[in-house]
């Protein structure tokens, strides 16, 4: 996350075409019960690469390809650059207090920040970002190569960053040479595992009648899919609530869109939730819901599924594979708990400006009490 990762980088050529991207996650917190105070995480093309946090006190791979390709120093170096970074980021949390004049509750210090680079292109980017409590502030502008604020207590830390040089030039040579370069050697890395395509399983999900229309796409790979509605054939914007890139266990994605739709509506015309990934195009217009099983339901290739008897979580006819996918009709209790998953992770991945309002749901599932 910070410009931290200063390693060097043996020459490396590309796994494979396309834009890849490097995102390493600090945060810190304060008057959380039973949380760490300092967590990282770095994210390579969407994949969480290794995660570190204050209480086990070591940066750990969370891939096998990360945990084969790098040695026992690597991974030392990599916990002695998180634990020497948790001090400044509680310090920071202290000094923004003070700044807010604020002197206790539940806070959030958090950065992010990486850099991008395009294969085919060569153009390549940084950045940088900042935040407070989920709202920005600070902010690095690499082509003007200054720190911007949208706040007024931000200025102090603006004005003596910004007249420190020499660390300005610090950071420009981390985001436009080393940060690429590991990025490039990490994508090598994991090349078998990332240059994969996976087509996402699609489906059309309702809790009742009177619930939102879920399309959920899952089980794709890569992360860059697009969600869209269709009504007797045309684009459909209106009530239309897109969610946010979620994580599968098994380094796949899934995402959702919900549609609010009066029942006279669904019936009255044709809608559809059409899915791209890859340059393939995957519709779905037959809905599932939790007390019915579309007669012929579609797989994501278009092909048609076998008829099925409607299951339920504990169904002795579900396999474990139609539970994971949702290949069969989701119970009201199944949909409540992945409702209430991507309720609680979905923000974080929306950017800084969330991450706050998921710490606190994250925080009531637990039970507890919300740089400079």
């Amino acid at each position: 996350m910070m410009q931290h990762v200063l390693l060097l980088l043996l020459g490396a050529h590309l796994a494979y075409a396309g834009t890849h991207s490097f995102k390493a996650f600090y945060t810190a917190t304060t008057g959380i019960t039973n949380y760490p105070e300092f967590t990282t995480m770095a994210v390579v093309d969407g994949v969480v690469i290794n995660t570190y946090d204050s209480i086990s006190k070591q940066v750990v791979p969370r891939t096998e390809w990360m945990k084969s390709s790098e040695g026992p120093e690597y991974w030392k170096r990599q916990t002695n650059i998180a634990v020497g970074a948790e001090p400044s980021f509680k310090n920071n949390i202290q000094v923004a207090m003070g700044r807010f004049n604020q002197t206790g509750g539940v806070h959030t210090v958090q950065v992010m920040y990486g850099c991008e680079f395009d294969d085919q292109t060569g153009e390549t980017n940084g950045f940088r970002q900042e935040g407070y409590d989920g709202e920005d502030f600070l902010l690095l502008d690499l082509k003007e190569m200054r720190w911007i604020t949208p706040v007024m207590q931000g200025i102090p830390t603006v004005q003596k960053w910004n007249n420190h040089r020499a660390l300005l030039e610090g950071r420009k040579h981390y985001f436009n040479t080393v940060c690429i370069e590991w990025l490039k050697k990490y994508v090598q890395y994991g090349k078998s595992s990332l240059k994969k395509t996976v087509s996402p399983q699609v489906s059309l999900l309702q809790t009742s009648s009177s619930s939102p229309v879920v399309c959920h796409a899952t089980g794709f790979y890569p992360s860059g899919v697009t969600i869209s509605w269709m009504r007797n054939g045309q684009e459909h914007h209106e009530d239309v609530e897109v969610g946010e890139l979620l994580p599968n266990e098994d380094g796949t994605f899934q995402k959702t869109s919900e549609l609010k739709v009066t029942p006279e509506e669904w019936k009255k015309n044709k809608f559809s939730c059409v899915v791209e990934h890859q340059g393939k195009t995957m519709p779905a217009d037959e809905l599932r819901t939790n007390t019915a099983f579309a007669e012929h339901p579609q797989t994501a290739d278009g092909n048609e599924e076998a008829k099925v008897q409607p299951c339920t979580s504990q169904s002795t006819r579900c396999t474990p594979s139609q539970r994971r996918t949702g290949a069969q009709v989701l119970t009201d209790e199944a949909l409540a708990s992945q409702d209430a998953l991507t309720l609680a992770v979905k923000d974080v991945a929306a950017g800084l400006r969330e991450i706050n309002e998921s710490l606190n749901k994250l925080i009531a599932l637990l039970g507890s009490h919300r740089s400079a």
